[in-house]
């Protein structure tokens, strides 16, 4: 079992020591693959990246990115597309894949490309990576007079007919309404208990209807009896599965008591996304968004910026959670 261990802060700002990562999240609080494709493939062709702790900026962690060490990549795009044309890099990795495919009109998702589109590029990805290495996230939702539970269930179930065959997952969650949510669309409301079981139910038949199962994201078990699978959907069985190999992994905490899954280093930061989603929770204002992206070099080992005077960096020091004992025969 591997022990390296380094330094980092956590969300309330306490310095706590953990596992080096294995798998390498791209992007979280961000859309790397929409936005910042070039970037990370040259990080990818340099073997290394730099990451800036948010709540102690001086702090900059070093993980290498040769895929002796990096077990798996795991993306959260709204657009692979700008991504497709350097997937031959990403041939020495795992991969999975969470995208984001709504049905929102440019008044909630300015820049997202229209969501047609984004069912062509997802089944273009998963012809490459896999049925196993590819999810379709239906997420946030919200009810309105124009988004209401009955135009949920319609797109929803037009959206599934097209991904069929090229996933089995599709997760699902309802807004949340974050600081940074309600400060970019004040007239949002939450979603009720009845109208959540209501929806989740249909969503579920609909689901299974081609051939996907739904998981809620950070939603409790409250949908699970009616076929959801509440156990997370970033998990070690889902990382395996999209290997084909077992895991053997260090125990983790999970960022938040509703969320079961295992998220480890994110190597993205906030307020960096262009799509201008009117529910994001990682983004603070538009304008922020456009400050950042002009310190962006496609040439930096840092997301944003470059390392200046005063900043430490620490190479993480990691080791594959690969089980080399047993095949895929073993696992199938």
């Amino acid at each position: 079992m591997p022990t390296d261990k380094i330094l980092i802060t956590n969300d309330a700002g306490e310095q706590v020591e953990a596992t080096a990562p294995v798998i390498i999240s791209a992007s979280r609080s961000t859309d790397i693959p929409a936005f910042y494709s070039e970037w990370f493939i040259n990080r990818i062709k340099e073997g290394y990246v730099l990451v800036r702790n948010p709540y102690n900026p001086n702090q900059i962690t070093r993980y290498n990115l040769n895929p002796q060490v990096v077990d798996l990549i795991g993306f959260c795009t709204k657009n692979p597309k700008p991504m497709l044309r350097y997937m031959e890099y990403l041939q020495p990795y795992g991969q999975y894949w969470f995208v984001t495919i709504t049905p929102y009109g440019k008044e909630i998702e300015p820049l997202v490309p229209d969501w047609r589109n984004v069912i062509d590029d997802f089944i273009r990805l998963s012809r490459i990576v896999g049925v196993d290495s590819i999810g379709w996230r239906y997420d946030p939702m919200f009810i309105s007079d124009t988004y209401t539970i009955e135009r949920h269930l319609h797109d929803f179930e037009e959206i599934a007919s097209r991904l069929k065959g090229y996933t089995n997952t599709c997760v699902i969650s309802f807004i949340d309404l974050y600081s940074k949510v309600m400060h970019n669309f004040p007239e949002v409301k939450s979603v009720s208990q009845s109208d959540r079981l209501l929806l989740g139910k249909e969503l579920i038949n609909i689901a299974g209807r081609y051939g996907m199962t739904v998981k809620p994201c950070a939603e409790g078990n409250e949908l699970e009896p009616y076929g959801a699978d509440c156990k997370g959907c970033m998990t070690i069985p889902t990382y395996e599965k999209a290997l084909h190999c077992k895991l053997e992994v260090p125990k983790k905490q999970g960022v938040r008591k509703e969320c079961a899954c295992y998220l480890t280093c994110d190597i993205g930061a906030y307020n960096t996304c262009a799509h201008q989603c009117r529910y994001c929770y990682a983004n603070y204002s538009n304008e922020l968004v456009k400050q950042n992206m002009k310190m962006h070099n496609p040439a930096s080992p840092l997301l944003i910026g470059e390392v200046g005077y005063g900043d430490v960096i620490h190479q993480a020091k990691q080791e594959s959670w690969k089980d080399r004992q047993l095949s895929i025969f073993d696992y199938i």
